[in-house]
């Protein structure tokens, strides 16, 4: 008889994605799912559904979900932390949604250090609304609003969320990784893992950023999405372990 090596997590439904072929969402939502299996938080864990592509993250990940407005899910997490502090709260949200309309969120929840784990997924790029300009996109990358493509003089530089929290004093674990790769899927698992582990220590602020890739939207095939996310950023959001509190293995 063979030796079973490989199956879905018991947190993550047995259902059809919705996501684009080639998107990144589908193989961090299992990366999540594992950590939460592993770390046995399902049956006490709240999950913060955003706005965007990723809002379905509550269709596939089989814990209690709340949503949040545009932008709010850090501080509806720490509304729900501190009323059930015995509860795993994670938020799982894009750039759009973090690092626009939600920048006033994350900052002050990371500045608070506040006991929650956020999932940051950066595709450089709005997705589920037709490709616009994020804080991330990238100097010189074309979407709708920028065809002719991002300039710095009239739309300023890609925000680095990861170097900006890395400025405040209360973050416990600060990562950024990458999915391009079956070996940075392993280190992005790892992270995630990490993350989550250290809410559960109640260490404080935990936050990982994921390289995704947006193949739809960037026009391109998934292939040459992964091809281009490593060329074009990773110079520029390098994989990183800003920050990482002792005891965290």
């Amino acid at each position: 008889m063979g030796t079973k090596v490989f199956s879905r997590p018991d947190c993550l439904r047995d259902v059809a994605s919705h996501y684009c072929p080639g998107c990144h969402h589908g193989i961090i939502h299992r990366l999540v799912a594992e950590a939460i299996d592993e770390l046995e938080l399902a049956p006490r864990t709240i999950g913060v559904a955003p706005v965007g592509c990723s809002v379905f993250i509550y269709d596939y990940i089989d814990t209690d979900f709340i949503q949040a407005p545009h932008g709010r899910a850090p501080a509806v997490a720490t509304g729900v932390k501190r009323a059930l502090p015995d509860r795993i709260v994670f938020t799982y949200q894009g750039d759009g949604d973090l690092a626009a309309i939600g920048t006033s969120e994350i900052i002050h929840t990371a500045a608070r250090g506040e006991n929650v784990t956020v999932i940051f997924v950066n595709n450089a790029i709005y997705g589920m609304t037709g490709g616009q300009s994020a804080p991330t996109t990238l100097l010189g990358q074309s979407t709708t609003t920028a065809p002719q493509g991002r300039d710095a003089g009239a739309d300023g530089a890609p925000i680095q969320v990861c170097e900006m929290l890395n400025t405040l004093q209360r973050p416990a674990f600060i990562s950024r990784v990458s999915v391009h790769t079956p070996a940075q899927v392993v280190r992005a698992k790892k992270a995630i893992r990490r993350a989550f582990q250290c809410q559960q220590e109640g260490k404080g602020f935990s936050f990982v950023e994921v390289l995704s890739a947006c193949p739809t939207n960037w026009g391109m095939t998934p292939l040459d999405a992964n091809k281009w996310l490593e060329q074009y950023m990773l110079p520029y959001y390098p994989i990183k372990d800003f920050r990482i509190p002792e005891g965290v293995q």
